[in-house]
């Protein structure tokens, strides 16, 4: 398959791009992992369950509306391809563009590829997953994971629950599933509400993001959840699943606090410390990496040339801030691949909204920081890599006795980060036991991949192309 722009992603950030690029003359090719485009922000519930208030799970329903209402007149007028439930492992450079490699079908091992004069990155964040002891028992889901099973299953993980960790998606999703009919026990945030009002300057220019911060309150105190602000779970505790949680006050410098502990009973504990860029994709291509995000300019253009990137993968900044960088990605394309040099004048509007909204995010990045000394809460014996089995005390041991200072050679040490994730969820808390920084790791692929379409099925599919 041809194509002249192939979106990696379609949640806001491919989305915006490819209505974007398709308005002005550009034949796009949206691939996406997904059965459905909407990406996690506007994940719909499957049709089969006849859900017949979605947009209750969701808020900017009216945006989904309007990018939805777009991407079906593009795809009626044959400017726009969508190939749903195609993960893509892998994209390579050839003469005059690029090969997108994916896995089509229940067991990703059909292999498809699409060529495309040019690549836009939109593939968006996964949440960051700090281990304690007792986060591997049955009914420890991720808070984003939570919301997923909510909103694209229409089901709740459990009938009591304690929503804990850190950052803006917590508000949501303890809303949520108290909307749903879930106990919420507690929403345990490790956040000083100090560092709010010492960025409050920053946070005012998005007057629109308050207002919506205080509808969530409203429905936390509507149906009566206890916030523990500068909380954090200090352990899980059960037999065979999750029957409780302990937490415990931080003081300022992040530690835990002597007698602070107490004990909440649940089924469920949902977790988040934030989100992390996907990059995968444009490590592999060669793009630059600035700390953990793909480095773009202005026009949201990598290193790399004809690569583009918007939305989470630059930077975790939320559904509007996808939105904008989308937009001018997808002009930006449309006037490169036509050989003009675009006019940043035609969309300086949007280009205002994504700077303010670029330092909108920063400062609440900054706030919602995860504790400084959470590590020292992980006991020797709670494992930090589930696909390894490796526990803490392995991962100390290889630096104390072994001399490790890096992720790598922890990895190398230890097979932490070894496993089927290929330390995907597990590096940041390997390297939080470890003390090291955690550095983003190069790696072939974006995903698993059949070893007979590394084999043989690529070569075929290329023949077979030919010969048509």
């Amino acid at each position: 398959m041809r194509t002249d722009l192939a979106v990696i992603g379609a949640g806001p950030a491919g989305l915006a791009a490819a209505l974007a690029a398709a308005a002005r003359g550009v034949g796009v090719t949206l691939v996406d992992a997904a059965p459905e485009a909407g990406g996690q922000f506007y994940r719909q519930p499957a049709a089969a369950l006849g859900a017949r208030r979605a947009r209750a799970l969701h808020h900017q329903w009216r945006t989904w509306l309007r990018l939805r209402e777009g991407l079906d007149g593009h795809l009626a007028a044959g400017r726009v391809s969508h190939l749903a439930d195609h993960h893509v492992w892998w994209v390579e450079r050839e003469s005059g563009g690029f090969v997108v490699h994916a896995l089509l079908g229940p067991e990703q091992e059909r292999p498809v590829a699409v060529r495309a004069r040019a690549v836009l990155l939109a593939t968006g964040g996964y949440e960051r997953v700090l281990p304690f002891p007792g986060w591997t028992l049955p009914g420890v889901v991720t808070a984003g994971g939570a919301q997923a099973m909510l909103k694209g299953g229409l089901v709740v993980p459990g009938r009591r629950a304690v929503v804990a960790g850190t950052g803006p998606l917590l508000l949501p999703v303890a809303t949520g599933l108290a909307a749903a009919g879930v106990t919420v026990a507690a929403l345990v945030e490790s956040a000083d509400p100090r560092a709010f009002v010492r960025c409050a300057g920053t946070l005012a220019v998005q007057p629109g993001t308050a207002v919506e911060a205080a509808a969530y309150a409203a429905g936390l105190l509507r149906h009566r959840v206890p916030v523990l602000a500068r909380h954090t779970v200090v352990e899980a505790r059960g037999t065979d699943r999750l029957e409780a949680v302990t937490v415990a006050a931080l003081d300022a410098g992040g530690r835990v606090r002597a007698d602070t502990a107490r004990r909440i009973p649940c089924d469920t504990l949902a977790v988040g410390h934030g989100m992390l860029p996907h990059t995968d994709l444009a490590d592999t291509l060669g793009c630059r990496i600035d700390g953990a995000n793909v480095a773009v300019d202005d026009e949201q253009r990598t290193d790399v040339p004809g690569v583009w990137a918007a939305g989470e993968a630059t930077g975790i900044g939320g559904a509007a801030l996808a939105l904008a960088e989308g937009h001018i990605a997808g002009r930006s394309v449309a006037a490169r691949l036509a050989g003009a040099v675009p006019d940043p004048r035609e969309w300086e509007r949007v280009a205002r909204s994504r700077e303010a909204l670029r330092g909108f995010f920063a400062a609440l990045d900054h706030a919602y920081a995860s504790p400084a000394r959470w590590a020292e809460q992980v006991t020797d014996d709670t494992v930090v890599c589930r696909c390894e089995e490796v526990r803490a005390g392995t991962v100390r041991e290889a630096v104390a006795e072994l001399g490790a200072g890096d992720l790598r050679t922890v990895k190398l040490l230890t097979r932490a980060g070894m496993g089927w994730c290929q330390g995907r969820m597990c590096a940041p808390g390997v390297a939080g036991i470890a003390g090291c920084a955690d550095t983003v790791a190069r790696r072939p692929f974006a995903r698993p991949v059949p070893l007979g379409v590394l084999a043989g099925e690529p070569v075929q599919d290329r023949r077979q192309e030919d010969r048509q």
